[in-house]
């Protein structure tokens, strides 16, 4: 393994006055350190994840990059992916040392990637194992260790046999659980068909709360809006947002109503990222690079079209001088602004 000058470990954790938990799902590509930078401006108590970091990349590859995240983003959950019980203890102890407020082992992706070095839902058809490794974790951390698993996968697909896992890992100790309320056919369909093919079973979910009340149980699946969210707290203890909370980041502010906060304006949230982006292209990072989780930012209002095109089009995404870089971008947020004020927004 690398000699990683390891950062001071934040003792910082999850507050439990934070109810309910509201988070960002793990999303390849999609949860980067500058999306929930930029994610966090909406709403503070969200809880925001990595993408899904395996273990082989932390331990033989570049820990800092996989690792490393703003100090903004607290409240801030590491997903894993692994299922070497000692290997996934190694990576949950540099979670807590790097100041992770979580971390979280995943059961839930369907990728053949992760499918051929044992990594993510085909785990789900080996609870013992993924209690091995929930064991190793939670003996290696402080901090809580929690599961992101399916209602089922290939013919593992009924309420019990999920009910068995859950059970099997919850005698280890671990009492949190995120249930993705489809079930994952690994031998059929591909991970984007397995994102929207398999039907949506709220109902194994509200049962597994039900039968198991000391569980703590969040739902995950096709929420899209406040009114959901809201209906499915009637029932779990907590709802992870996946795509719509990257497609229409606003929404983040609208849940702020679940702790009565005022939701902030978006042309307040776009001033707070510009010294954020001047750094990062100081930094070295490409200005496409970050743009592109910003796009969202007016979806569903009149002016989300010419917004997206100020950023992405023509040689907007190219522009290697910071100081052009942020004046496009201002340009573009007075354009939206005006456009917004003639069509009385």
């Amino acid at each position: 393994m690398q000699n990683v000058e390891k950062p001071l470990k934040n003792p910082q954790l999850i507050e439990n006055s934070i109810k309910p938990r509201i988070s960002v799902a793990p999303m390849m590509d999609w949860t980067t350190k500058d999306y929930r930078f930029f994610a966090r401006l909406f709403n503070p108590n969200i809880i925001m994840y990595t993408e899904m970091v395996t273990t082989g990349a932390i331990i033989h590859g570049d820990a800092k990059r996989h690792l490393d995240f703003n100090q903004e983003e607290h409240p801030i959950v590491l997903q894993l992916g692994g299922s070497n019980p000692k290997d996934l203890a190694t990576c949950s102890k540099m979670a807590q040392d790097w100041g992770y407020n979580e971390v979280n082992l995943n059961v839930g992706c369907p990728s053949d990637r992760v499918q051929n070095n044992k990594i993510g839902a085909c785990l789900m058809a080996e609870p013992d194992l993924v209690a091995e490794c929930i064991t190793e974790m939670r003996n290696a951390v402080d901090i809580p260790v929690t599961v992101k698993h399916r209602i089922g996968i290939d013919d593992m697909q009924t309420y019990e046999e999920m009910l068995h896992f859950v059970d099997t890992v919850a005698k280890t100790g671990c009492d949190n659980f995120i249930v993705h309320a489809r079930i994952a056919l690994l031998k059929g369909l591909s991970p984007k068909e397995n994102r929207d093919v398999p039907p949506l079973r709220y109902e194994d979910v509200y049962r597994l709360k039900q039968d198991r009340p000391n569980l703590l149980i969040e739902l995950n699946g096709g929420v899209k809006t406040f009114a959901e969210t809201q209906a499915h707290l009637q029932q779990v203890d907590g709802v992870m947002i996946g795509r719509e909370a990257y497609h229409n980041p606003y929404l983040l502010a609208e849940l702020g109503q679940l702790w009565q906060l005022n939701a902030p304006d978006r042309f307040e949230i776009m001033a707070q990222m510009l010294p954020y982006i001047s750094q990062r292209m100081a930094e070295g990072a490409p200005l496409s690079i970050i743009t592109r989780h910003i796009l969202g930012l007016f979806q569903n209002l009149p002016g989300a079209r010419k917004w997206r095109q100020a950023l992405s089009g023509g040689n907007a995404k190219t522009l290697t001088d910071i100081e052009n870089a942020i004046q496009n971008i201002q340009e573009a947020m007075q354009r939206t602004e005006d456009y917004l004020q003639e069509n009385q927004v």
